[in-house]
């Protein structure tokens, strides 16, 4: 028990509760206290608040002479949080940023329940999903255990982590349609399912036109050689990507220009981006700054390429190496994080070239386990702090 001026407070723990409960019924053990209020928890949902009003303090006169009034209240309960996500056997325990997330979420005392895409539904417009009871460890031998699977109301759980990963699929689209709808009947959804509608990785860009170096967005052909020979050397991409995938690097004179074109927008059918080539890649990699509540985590993770690739993408091999931000990296974030996160977007990764942000990672961000273990900080226990405060505020 500490004191706090007049004030004493027992914790929840088993002795302190012991303590409490002598102190509340035997005035004598207060004799040589100036003490008014004491709270103790007599189990984890529910607390009680003794007020002592002492007519002779420090006199060891009867205990009559002391009076008190029991205030009996509920705590709140422990938060509910559920994950969608890929198959949690098959993630890469010491990568994974979701097991970041779902360890420090029982630290917490939460309680967790495990959901595959296969398990959502909508019945009469109610969104609902089997849900399995999870337990995760700290062991890269066997980091997860399910309970058994039950059919719940989505809009019954505090939290729902959306961490499955892209392709941006229609299937993905469906799935927020789902969680649209618990987020109405209840939960919190990070990140919120409009807004993962709304934020392709790639074109969201455009509403930072001051944070990004020269991009075009086009299925014409033409335009894309046109930009070629304005910019030297580009970068072209499809919308849909994740992890360095079909990531082409074109120079002028390129004799696969045509091709890389015609695949990517399937002769003129599906839209694509090409970006200006940034040479920094090479020697400080494409760094990913992390937003938390629209605030950056101090640190960011430069993936630097292999010396035969152009991809700064772990996923593709480069290698992670964590930086301090730097003061362009905080203007970067001071611009893009805070309408982000108005928009319900809790957890943010941006892609960060020589200064510039090629791209808004908002449907599974990752990074959280290499800086973690490379500075020693708690992003996902940051996090789940920025959820708790989102739960209780709503």
């Amino acid at each position: 028990m500490a004191h706090e001026g007049s004030r004493l407070r027992a914790s929840a723990g088993p002795e302190t509760t012991r303590n409490a409960r002598r102190f509340a019924i035997d005035p004598f053990a207060l004799r040589n206290e100036a003490l008014r209020v004491l709270t103790y928890r007599p189990t984890p949902r529910h607390a009680v608040r003794v007020t002592f009003f002492e007519e002779f303090p420090r006199c060891r006169a009867a205990p009559d002479i002391m009076r008190c009034s029991w205030h009996y209240f509920p705590m709140p309960k422990p938060v509910r949080l559920g994950v969608v996500m890929d198959p949690i056997a098959a993630i890469h325990y010491a990568k994974d940023s979701t097991l970041a997330m779902l360890l420090a979420a029982q630290a917490r005392g939460w309680t967790l329940f495990y959901m595959e895409q296969r398990d959502l539904s909508l019945r009469d417009g109610i969104a609902r999903a089997r849900l399995r009871p999870l337990t995760v460890k700290a062991d890269p031998a066997r980091w997860f255990e399910l309970g058994e699977a039950r059919v719940e109301s989505l809009g019954d759980l505090d939290c729902i982590l959306m961490r499955k990963d892209p392709p941006f699929d229609t299937e993905y689209i469906y799935t927020t349609y789902v969680l649209e709808r618990a987020e109405e009947q209840g939960a919190l959804i990070v990140n919120r399912p409009q807004g993962l509608r709304d934020i392709n990785e790639k074109v969201y860009t455009a509403w930072f036109p001051q944070c990004c170096a020269p991009t075009l967005i086009t299925r014409d052909m033409a335009d894309m050689e046109a930009f070629l020979r304005e910019q030297g050397k580009i970068v072209c991409k499809p919308l849909d990507g994740m992890g360095g995938r079909s990531i082409f690097v074109l120079e002028q004179h390129d004799k696969n220009m045509s091709v890389v074109f015609e695949t990517l927008t399937d002769y003129g059918r599906r839209f694509a981006i090409v970006q200006r080539y940034l040479p920094e890649i090479v020697a400080s990699g494409d760094s990913r700054v992390l937003l938390i509540d629209g605030k950056p985590v101090p640190y960011a993770l430069a993936r630097i390429p292999q010396p035969h690739d152009n991809r700064g993408n772990l996923a593709a091999g480069a290698r992670g190496v964590g930086r301090p931000l730097e003061e362009r990296d905080r203007w970067l974030a001071g611009e893009i994080g805070p309408p982000l996160a108005a928009e319900g977007m809790l957890f943010v990764g941006l892609d960060v070239i020589g200064g510039f942000v090629t791209e808004i990672n908002v449907t599974s961000p990752t990074g959280i386990r290499e800086l973690e273990k490379q500075f020693h900080i708690d992003i996902a226990g940051e996090l789940m702090v920025a959820i708790e405060r989102r739960i209780t505020a709503g």
